[in-house]
Formats: structure tokens, sequence, C-alpha cells
């Protein structure tokens, strides 16, 4: 089950986490006390899960209760469709057939029994099963309900299919009446998207003048921001799996179509290989599993591919395996498509939209998020819940190797998009972060010019702790600056770590992020590290409650001085930030 630390945070980063319990591991019986209960309770990685912030809201008709099984109420049935989407499906899958965490259907329920079960939920487990009862985080009545819910067979989500899709397609100014040329004075190329998550808005940013330019609505909880190749137009995707289509040229950026791709969903690409630019965009949803290829012009959907089938590793189908990071190939027409619970990468052509082609690549199952190489021909993908990171070929279409635990890759790694700099001693890396430990793996990424190195843990560096979920530096800048938001402690959660490329023996520097915002209320969590299109400043969100004052704190690269702070009442959960210029050329 999914920790409410990730709903109340806004965690709104698609991220999979620890791995699945054992089921076996607690009885009625089993009441963990003094050492035994500490190790219970759950680590940064185990309390962040994906939640699935807007299913709790779908309707879904309470399956008929069978003899021998404990009733609910329908208010019980909506209480506990409410807590189980919110806390539980992220990790245990909207069918409860299993994700990260193992499965949880009727017949494995039943087997258990109900006392099992409250002990459980109430307990936790060392395996990442949060102790929700002796947190408090859930009441005994909460607990209690949970346990009937979870011996009766699940409610079955709607799916999504053209029907649906193209229900939910709105072009609010077609192609040809936008602008021919740019109509603001805007300096698009040094824009900020940042997601206020709670808000259900991205704020537009001017990076010059540090103020917000204008504020759109989008779905709820924007995940990312992409780029067209051209850079003129910006791509939203909510966690509702609503896109937002925005048009930079025009006088006032705007909407300028939408559509939803399903019920929940994480990520949007778009085309960038050559003549092809703008041609397509790309949509994956968490459910239904499956992606969408769209009209780069209008949104139009073209093409619904389902992601369902059998897992990379005991080749057992999987109803449920959903779609996180999407990249565009700059060697090829591809799309390069995680598809998280099975472990496979999928490389889809779109030369030919009618006569898809798609090659599957065995990875590591779980697969999240990650990023490009500084060639853009290598893409690094963490496979969270195993400890791995996946390297693929973009060019050869090939998967290159699989970096474990055992090559020195820590627990739970969070690269976002990863950092790419020269190493002084191993030449171009790639690093990631951790959520489940304070190191921060530097990996080599120049087979031709250092091959001894190549798909290698090179060095690992010790930060403030774990809870992690980016690193971040820039092609001009010898700072590798990484975040810990999801640190039990307060005042590592709001601050950062920021080590000196050019010499990684010496000592990491902290600094009090949280604090030069000038916010006294909140935890101040300090998120994800941006920078502008110039490479000398560095922007932090300080991320607090929808209910607190937020912020965004701008450091200047070389002097790790405070430069700037935007304070803003519109600024609410402020959390991803993505420069325009940065984004489109992913620069990272």
């Amino acid at each position: 089950m999914i920790n409410p630390v990730t709903k109340t945070l806004g965690m709104a980063l698609a991220v999979s986490a620890l791995l699945g319990f054992s089921l076996s591991a607690a009885t009625a019986a089993d009441k963990p006390s003094g050492d035994n209960l500490k190790k219970h309770q759950t680590s940064p990685s185990g309390k962040y899960q994906p939640s699935l912030d807007v299913m709790p809201g779908q309707k879904m008709e309470q399956p008929g209760q069978k003899e021998g099984v404990p009733t609910l109420t329908k208010a019980e049935f909506g209480i506990a469709n409410k807590i189980y989407f919110e806390r539980c499906a992220g990790c245990h899958g909207v069918l409860r057939k299993g994700a990260t965490g193992k499965p949880l259907t009727a017949k494995v329920t039943k087997e258990l029994g109900f006392d099992h079960l409250k002990s459980f939920i109430t307990y936790g487990s060392p395996g990442g099963m949060p102790n929700w009862g002796t947190s408090g985080e859930m009441s005994e009545n909460e607990i209690d309900i949970m346990a009937r819910y979870l011996l009766n067979e699940p409610p079955t989500p709607p799916e999504f299919g053209m029907k649906e899709v193209k229900s939910t397609w709105k072009v609010h100014i077609p192609a040809d009446k936008r602008p021919k040329k740019k109509m603001n004075n805007l300096n698009i190329e040094n824009l900020f998207s940042v997601t206020l998550r709670d808000a259900g808005q991205v704020a537009l940013i001017d990076g010059n003048s540090k103020k917000i330019v204008h504020i759109i609505t989008t779905g709820y909880a924007v995940h990312i921001s992409r780029l067209s190749a051209s850079g003129r137009y910006l791509f939203v995707i909510g966690r509702d799996a609503l896109v937002n289509m925005i048009d930079l040229w025009m006088k006032t950026p705007a909407t300028v179509a939408e559509i939803k791709i399903g019920m929940e969903a994480r990520s949007v690409e778009t085309s960038k290989y050559k003549g092809y630019e703008d041609k397509y965009a790309i949509a994956g949803a968490y459910w239904p599993p499956q992606f969408v290829i769209m009209d780069g012009d209008t949104l139009e959907p073209l093409k619904i591919v389902s992601t369902r089938g059998m897992t990379v590793d005991t080749q057992e189908y999987h109803p449920e395996p959903r779609v996180a990071a999407i990249v565009g190939s700059h060697y090829k027409p591809e799309f390069r498509v995680n598809v998280k619970e099975t472990g496979k990468i999928l490389l889809v052509n779109y030369e030919d939209i009618n006569n898809l082609k798609v090659t599957s690549i065995a990875a590591e199952r779980f697969l999240h998020d990650g990023g490009l190489d500084s060639t853009k021909r290598y893409f690094l993908s963490a496979a969270n819940a195993r400890n791995t990171i996946a390297v693929i070929d973009m060019k050869e279409g090939k998967l290159v190797k699989l970096i474990t635990e055992n090559d020195g890759i820590g627990t739970t790694p969070h690269p976002g998009r990863g950092a790419n700099f020269v190493h002084p001693k191993f030449g171009p890396v790639w690093a990631t972060s951790h959520l489940g430990d304070e190191t921060v793996a530097l990996i080599g990424t120049d087979p031709k010019g250092h091959p001894k190195q190549a798909w290698k843990v090179v060095q690992s560096l010790e930060a403030q702790g774990g809870g992690s979920l980016f690193v971040k530096t820039h092609p001009k800048s010898k700072n590798l600056w990484v975040d810990s938001p999801l640190n039990p402690e307060a005042d590592v959660a709001s601050s950062i770590a920021v080590f000196d490329i050019n010499d990684l023996s010496k000592e990491y520097q902290v600094l009090p992020i949280g604090e030069w915002s000038g916010i006294s209320e909140g935890v101040r969590r300090v998120v994800q590290g941006e920078y502008n299109k110039a490479g000398d400043e560095v922007w932090f969100s300080v991320w607090n409650g929808k209910k607190q004052e937020s912020a965004i704190v701008v450091v200047d690269d070389k002097t790790r001085k405070l430069k700037a702070v935007i304070k803003d009442k519109r600024l609410v959960t402020p959390t991803g930030k993505f420069n325009v210029y940065n984004t489109m050329n992913d620069v990272y």
C-alpha cells in the first residue's frame, strides 16, 4: 500500500518503488515489538509510491458480494475504494493482480484471512509495506474496512478506447488559425514551464525577469512538460491523463488543443527525428495500460496500442503494465517507450502509423524514468524496484547492458533525466541519485573514448541521505546538485548538496535553500534543480502544502550564492520546472 505522504506532499513524479512485500511475513498473532517493530517502519523509498491520484473519483460498480465473504455497505465500499487508489493501487495494481507489490486478488486474500490482513495493514513489513495502524495514518475502523474490502472481488475501472479518447478531443484553435510568427515579446527559449501540482495548472515564468507571465489551466498534477522539436508548442500531461498543447507563439500563450488519453497517466513526448519534427505526439497511460499516438498539430488520436503482455523474467501474463518514460529518438523515426511491469522497452517506429512497427527489447521489470547520455545516442533508464539501470542504444535499437546493484547501483535509483558531465578521470559520465540511500552513482558513457569505463559505475558519491529524486548539472557548470526532498530529516529535505565536478574528492557543500526562501512554515521540501538557458543559474522549488506558502529559489551557479527568490500567491505547490531550451534540446 502507498503511504499517504505521497498524496499529502503532492508527489507528482511517476516512480516505481520498493520490491513487493512477503504476504506470509505476518499473521494475526505476529504483532512486532521492540527492535522487530522498528524493522517494519518504512524508509523514504518505501513510502514514496505512485499513488493513483485521480482514480478514486472514477465511477466503479461495487462487485456482487458472495456468501461467506464479509460484506461492505455502499458507504464503506466508497471509503475503501478511495483509500485503495490513493494508497495501494500504485504498488498492487488497479486490478489487485500485483505491480511493484504482490497480488491482492480475492483468491490470495481469502487464504490469508481477515485477521491476517488486519495485522499486516496495521504493522506493515520490513520489505516496504507501511505500518498504517501503528503510524496513526489509518484508523482502526479504516483498517477493518480495508481488510473486508480486500476479501471481496475488486471493482474494475472502465477501458478507454478510441471512442472514449476521441470524445475528449478538443481543438480550441485550428492550426490554420494560429499565428504565422511569434506574436509576443517573450524570450521563449529562457521560459520555464512550472508545474503547480495541486492547483491543476502550469505557470510560465520568464527566466530573465523571474516573473510569472501567464498561468494556464491543465489537468491535475502535471507530471512533465515537453517541447515540440521546433520549440513552439509546449505539451503537458496531468495525472488525470489530460494532455494540453500550448502555443507559445500566441500573444498570450494558451491551450490550442487538448485530449484525455486514459484515466491515469505520466508521460508525453513529440517526434524529434529529422523530417518528422512536430509531426506526431505520443502519450502513455497508467490506466488503461496503453499509449496513444496523436497528430502533432491537433492532437487528433491516430493509434492506440495496448501494453498488456508477458513479463520479461517469468514470462507470465500481466494485465496492467503501465507506461512510464517515453523518449523521442534523434537517430530514427522512433519513440522509446518504457513498459513498467513487464520490463519491456518498446521501439515504436512511426514511419507508417497504419502499419506500426514495434520492436520489443527485454530489459528489467519496473522500468520508470531516465535520460539520454550527452551524445543522445544512449538512453539510461532506471528499473527502480530492481536496483538496475538499463542502457539502450537508440541508434542500433538494442539493449547494451543491465547495470545492477552488483555493479554499484544503490537502492531504488531515481534519476529523473539524470545528469551528464565529464569526469576528470573517467571521461563522460551520467549520474543518478537514489530514493533508498545517500549514494550518487556515476556511470561511464563513452564506449569509444573510454571503453574500460563504459557502462560501469566508475564512482559512487555519498550525498546527504536517502529520499533523493533528482540530480542536475549543465555543460557549462562545474557543479552537480543533488536534492533529497523525501528524507525524513527536515533539515536535509529543505537543503541541497552540491559537488565540485572538477574535484569529486572534496566534501559536498550544503546550501540551505529552504531557509533562503524566507518561508518559515512547513517542511519546505526542496526539489528538482533546473538550469536557465545560459547555464549560469539553477532554480529549485521550495515545495510546501497546498495551503502553505511555496517559492522558487534561484542560485548563482558559479558562486553558489542566492540570486533571487520568486514568491507569488499563485505559486501553489510548485514542483517540476522545465526550461524550454534545455528541455527541447535534451540538455541535462
